[in-house]
C-alpha cells in the first residue's frame, strides 16, 4: 500500500528534504503519516529519489538481509547459442538447474542479487523473453547491469525497461540502486582488449592503434555513465558505494584504469566485475584489496554458477 498523501504533504516531505533531510523526525511528528498504516517498500517507491539514503536505511535495515552476484549467465532458451564451449564446456552444460539450485539454497526472498550482464543471448525483447523470465523466477530482488552480449537492451531505452519491468527486475545504467547505507552504482565499463602483438617469447610488443584509439572513445563514455550514477546517488544522499562493471576494470598491462581512479576518486568500497570467463581468463584483472578497494570477479564460470556475497 502507497499512502496516498495529499498536495501539501509533499510539499512539506520535498521542503523537509532539501533542508535537513530528517525524514525521522517528519514521520515521527506528521500526524497524518504517522496515525496511516502503509508498508515500508510501497512508501519507498514514492520518495525513493526524494529522500537521502539515512532515513531509508533506518527503515529497511530490517528487511536487507543480505547482497550477491553473479555474471554471464548467457542464457539461450529461445535464441540459438552459437558458443561451442558455452553448449558444450563441462563447466557450462547445466549450468541453468545449477544456478537455480544454488541460488534457492543460499538466497531468501530478502535478498538481492546482482547480475553483471551478458543475460542472454536474444537478438531483441521478445527473443529474450524466456532468459529474463527465468532470472525474474530467481530468489529475491534482481538487479540487472548491461553487457556487451545482450543485445535486447537498448542503454537509451532502459527507462523504459524499468518501466516496463517494474517491481520485478532492475536495469542499472545512467541511475543507481538504493540498499540500505549503500548506493549500487554501475554501467557496462569497457577495456582495451587487443589486438596485441606478441613476440616468440610470449611477450606484447605492441597493439592495434585504430582498434585502441576506437577502445578509448567507449572507455570515456562508459565514464560519462558511471559518473553520471555516483552523481545521482552523491545528490540523494548517498556516501557509501558498491561500483559494479560487466568488463574489466583493467586489462592484462593495467594496473590502475580511469574506472579504478574513479572509484578512488567516489569512494568506492567494492569493484565487482564479469566478462572475464574462460580459466586463461580468471586473472585478467585485479583481484583482491587494492588501494582501500576490494576488487572481485563473479563471472559465472570462475563461481561455478554459486553466487558470490558481496554484503
Amino acid at each position: 500500500m502507497v499512502v496516498d498523501v495529499d498536495e501539501k504533504c509533499r510539499k512539506d516531505t520535498a521542503k523537509v528534504c532539501c533542508t535537513c533531510g530528517d525524514l525521522q523526525n517528519f514521520l515521527a511528528n506528521h500526524e497524518m503519516i504517522q496515525n496511516t498504516p502503509w508498508a515500508w517498500r510501497g512508501w519507498e517507491s514514492v520518495v525513493h529519489s526524494r529522500w537521502p539514503s539515512k532515513a531509508l536505511a533506518a527503515e529497511a535495515e530490517t528487511e536487507i538481509m543480505a547482497l550477491y552476484a553473479i555474471g554471464d549467465l548467457h542464457l539461450a532458451f529461445r535464441a540459438k547459442l552459437k558458443n561451442e564451449e558455452q553448449r558444450t564446456g563441462a563447466l557450462w552444460v547445466g549450468r541453468e538447474e545449477k544456478m537455480r539450485k544454488n541460488c534457492a539454497k543460499c538466497m531468501t526472498p530478502e535478498d538481492t542479487l546482482v547480475l553483471l550482464g551478458d543475460h542472454s543471448w536474444g537478438r531483441n525483447l521478445e527473443e529474450a523473453a524466456p532468459d529474463l523470465a527465468y532470472i525474474e523466477a530467481l530468489p529475491g530482488r534482481k538487479i540487472l547491469l548491461r553487457g556487451n552480449h545482450d543485445m535486447f537492451w537498448d542503454a537509451k531505452k532502459t527507462e523504459k525497461l524499468n518501466q516496463q519491468f517494474a517491481g520485478r527486475l532492475f536495469f542499472l545504467q545512467n541511475n543507481f540502486y538504493s540498499y540500505g547505507d549503500y548506493a549500487l552504482v554501475g554501467t557496462k565499463g569497457f577495456t582495451f582488449e587487443g589486438p596485441f602483438y606478441v613476440n616468440g617469447r610470449g611477450e606484447i610488443m605492441g597493439w592495434d592503434e585504430a582498434a585502441k584509439a576506437h577502445a578509448d572513445k567507449l572507455i570515456a563514455r562508459e565514464l560519462q555513465r558511471l559518473r553520471d550514477s555516483f552523481e545521482q546517488a552523491k545528490a540523494a544522499g548517498y556516501t557509501k558505494f558498491i561500483l559494479f562493471l560487466h568488463y574489466p576494470p583493467t586489462n592484462i598491462l593495467e594496473s590502475s584504469s580511469p574506472f579504478t581512479k574513479m572509484a578512488k576518486a567516489y569512494g568506492a568500497e567494492q569493484v565487482v566485475y564479469a566478462h572475464c570467463h574462460g580459466q586463461e581468463r580468471f586473472h585478467d584483472s585485479l583481484l583482491g584489496k587494492k588501494r582501500g578497494i576490494r576488487y572481485s570477479l563473479v563471472s559465472g564460470d570462475f563461481l561455478h554458477w554459486q553466487p558470490q556475497r558481496i554484503l
